[in-house]
C-alpha cells in the first residue's frame, strides 16, 4: 500500500466519522452533564467497539451479514432496541443545579464505557460498511492482512480523534448548561436523537 493510498483512506475516514452519530451524542451529553472525566470514559468504548466490529467484519462476519437476512435482522433489532433503551434512560435522567450537585452521583465510568461500546459494536450497518469501504484501498498484490491491520488501526484512530474533538467541544459548552432547565433540554434533545437513530436502525436494510 502506498502512502498516497493510506492518506486517501485517512481523509475518507475523517469525512465518514465527522457527522455525529449515537456514540458522539452520548459523549457530548455526559461531557456536558458530568464533566470531561465522564466524557472520556466513553472514548475507549467507541474505539473498542469499532475495532471489534471492523476486525470481525474483515474476517468474514460482514459478508455473512450481507447475505443472511436473518442474522442481519437479529443484529439490527438488538442495536435498535439498545438505542431506544438508552434514549429512554436519558429522557428520564434526573437533573439538578450543578452548583449543588453531589459529584458521587455521576454515572460509574465503567458503565459509560460499556454503553458506548455496545452502541458502537451493535451498529448493524457497520460490518457491511467496513466490508464495502476498506477493501477499496487494499492492493491485492501485497500482504492483505497487513494492509487490513493498518487500515483498521487508521480508521479506529480517526474515530477516536473525532470523539475527542467532540468531547472537548462539548466540555467548552458546559458553562451554558448549569441550570436544571438547560440540562433537561440537553438530555431530552440527546434522547430524541438516540430514539430517532434507533428507529432508523430498526428500518435499516442491508443494501440501503
Amino acid at each position: 500500500m502506498s502512502f498516497e493510498t493510506w492518506l486517501a483512506f485517512a481523509i475518507a475516514s475523517s469525512i465518514v466519522v465527522l457527522i455525529p452519530g449515537p456514540n458522539i451524542i452520548l459523549t457530548i451529553n455526559y461531557a456536558i452533564r458530568d464533566g470531561k472525566r465522564s466524557g472520556f470514559a466513553t472514548v475507549p468504548g467507541v474505539s473498542m467497539g469499532a475495532l471489534i466490529a471492523m476486525t470481525l467484519s474483515l474476517a468474514g462476519a460482514g459478508a455473512v451479514l450481507a447475505t443472511s437476512a436473518y442474522l442481519f435482522s437479529l443484529l439490527k433489532l438488538a442495536g435498535a432496541a439498545y438505542l431506544i433503551w438508552m434514549a429512554y434512560l436519558l429522557w428520564l435522567a434526573p437533573v439538578q443545579d450543578s452548583l449543588t450537585q453531589d459529584k458521587t452521583e455521576a454515572q460509574p465510568l465503567i458503565s459509560l464505557f460499556w454503553r458506548s461500546f455496545l452502541i458502537s459494536a451493535l451498529n448493524p450497518k457497520g460490518p457491511i460498511f467496513y466490508v464495502a469501504f476498506v477493501p477499496q484501498f487494499v492492493d491485492v498484490s501485497g500482504p492483505v492482512f497487513f494492509q487490513f491491520s493498518i487500515l483498521t488501526a487508521t480508521f479506529v484512530g480517526v474515530a477516536t480523534l473525532n470523539t475527542l474533538l467532540w468531547l472537548f467541544f462539548a466540555n467548552g459548552l458546559r458553562d451554558h448548561f448549569q441550570k436544571p432547565g438547560a440540562m433537561r433540554l440537553l438530555n431530552r434533545g440527546g434522547a430524541s436523537c438516540l430514539f430517532v437513530a434507533g428507529l432508523f436502525t430498526a428500518r435499516a436494510t442491508r443494501f440501503s
